[in-house]
């Protein structure tokens, strides 16, 4: 009895003390109390190592702030920043002044005045532009992915890099310890890069986050900067499977974005901060941000987010603008799992009469996050939105499209991990040139893309229907 008794004081605490860190958060705090459940002792011992509250740490998540207190005056002398609803090129957005105040209060970016963009919507585009731009750095050449291969499109991407660095280009790169941790092991390869000077860093190494109890943290951006004038952001990383050399995903549709001007000072800052919080190293050098030409008038925000900020300013974006939407809101995203806040403004967008159309793959990468997926679509369907699944190959894409306000393509996909959770970041276009340009690939993606009808949705088996619900406790966490 005695040994009972323990046990049962032993789960206790372990309970109460989910619920006293994590009362602010009732889905994380269902999922891991379903975890605790199932596993009583093993899943407390993950929950210290994984849950760590990475806003906790002061010291961090000033760090960044700190940097750009440095820069700021530069940039803000040498961008062409909009600075009232009033200045917005759209007719509609001027209008929009509770919109354009949230935007410009998300983040330390504003919305950039001087800037021309370029979507890009495959890997054999998009790399062909990122290896030609950086073919023709003269001064500096900065790359940041969630993932890197050591494969052929990898090595492709290693053999610039090293003949810049050796032509005396300032080569950084910085890759997520978790997502490229493949890398970690093909010593070989960080050596070559490292012999020819190019500087390499891993964004919180597995070992080192377990330690430091921040495992559940990813650097989920993706950033190529060449000489502070160009840069590239977007849904790709650096692999063959995002060429669709791989059997098992076959196609890869995903979308990227090239930019010049204004906001590329915003994607330096990002991977600068980045860089600091890797490295130690703090870079803020004025060359790195130089003056130049202003070819093209596209008004273009970037947007950041991460656990360290105190704004999940991705999120807010998301959610400002669904609030607004009057005609339609069109999203395609690998993962659908969104909080509440998002959930309930699609419902409540499509039981209004807004046309709400979202597009996820019929082939999954991850099958925990697919059926967590699945869990949210029978009542949004039931409230008018109309889903789509992708069947030429996997979509990777992450886009929204809202009237013609604005449209967004990043590295956020719609789901709980990328709003609260990873370290994002997501260009917000307001041109009506490249709305129309999305809207365009988004009529050409539904065509290839299945849509599911209700009730042949909910005739589903029982089964499938009980590993959603399962999938779903978990989603906060997936």
């Amino acid at each position: 009895m005695l040994w009972l008794l323990t046990a049962l004081l032993v789960f206790i605490f372990q309970t109460a003390t989910i619920l006293l860190l994590e009362f602010r958060n009732p889905y994380k705090t269902v999922a891991w109390l379903f975890i605790l459940f199932c596993c009583p002792l093993i899943g407390f011992v993950v929950y210290y190592f994984v849950a760590q509250d990475y806003k906790a740490r002061k010291k961090v998540r000033t760090q960044g702030s700190r940097l750009f207190q440095e820069i700021r005056p530069l940039i803000w002398s040498q961008a062409s920043l909009v600075k009232r609803a009033g200045d917005m090129h759209s007719k509609d957005f001027q209008h929009q002044e509770r919109l354009f105040n949230l935007l410009s209060h998300l983040s330390e970016s504003p919305i950039t005045g001087c800037n021309k963009s370029r979507v890009l919507t495959d890997g054999e585009e998009t790399f062909g532009a990122m290896l030609a731009a950086m073919d023709k750095a003269e001064d500096h050449l900065h790359i940041q992915f969630y993932i890197f291969r050591d494969d052929d499109i990898g090595n492709r991407f290693k053999d610039i890099m090293v003949r810049k660095a050796k032509a005396g280009v300032k080569v950084r790169l910085l890759c997520d310890g978790f997502g490229s941790y493949r890398l970690g092991r093909r010593r070989g390869f960080i050596q070559e890069l490292k012999e020819a000077g190019v500087e390499f860093h891993f964004f919180l190494p597995p070992l080192l986050a377990m330690i430091d109890r921040r495992i559940n943290y990813r650097n989920h951006r993706k950033i190529i900067v060449v000489d502070g004038t160009k840069g590239f952001v977007g849904g790709l990383n650096v692999g063959d499977d995002y060429l669709g050399k791989y059997q098992k995903m076959g196609y890869w549709r995903d979308t990227h974005l090239e930019i010049e001007g204004d906001a590329v000072y915003f994607l330096q800052n990002v991977f600068l901060s980045d860089w600091k919080l890797a490295s130690g190293e703090r870079l803020s050098d004025p060359a790195l941000f130089p003056k130049h030409q202003c070819e093209a008038d596209e008004q273009v925000q970037i947007v950041s987010s991460g656990p360290d900020q105190d704004w999940n300013a991705i999120q807010e974006m998301c959610f400002g603008a669904i609030t607004v939407a009057k005609k339609r809101i069109w999203i395609t995203s690998p993962y659908f799992i969104p909080d509440q806040g998002i959930y309930e403004g699609l419902k409540t967008a499509a039981v209004s009469g807004v046309d709400v159309r979202i597009i996820i793959p019929l082939k999954a990468d991850s099958r925990l996050v697919h059926l967590a997926s699945l869990s949210y679509i029978e009542d949004l369907l039931l409230a008018g939105v109309k889903f789509y699944e992708y069947q030429k190959g996997f979509i990777h894409a992450k886009v929204m499209i809202v009237d013609d306000l604005m449209a967004s393509v990043g590295t956020a996909n719609m789901d709980m991990r990328s709003f609260f959770c990873n370290f994002e970041l997501t260009a917000a276009l307001f041109e009506q040139s490249s709305i129309d340009r999305l809207v365009k690939d988004f009529k050409e993606d539904m065509s290839q893309s299945h849509q599911i009808v209700t009730e042949e949705f909910q005739a589903r088996p029982f089964l499938h229907k009980l590993a959603e619900v399962l999938c779903r406790m978990l989603s906060p966490l997936l």
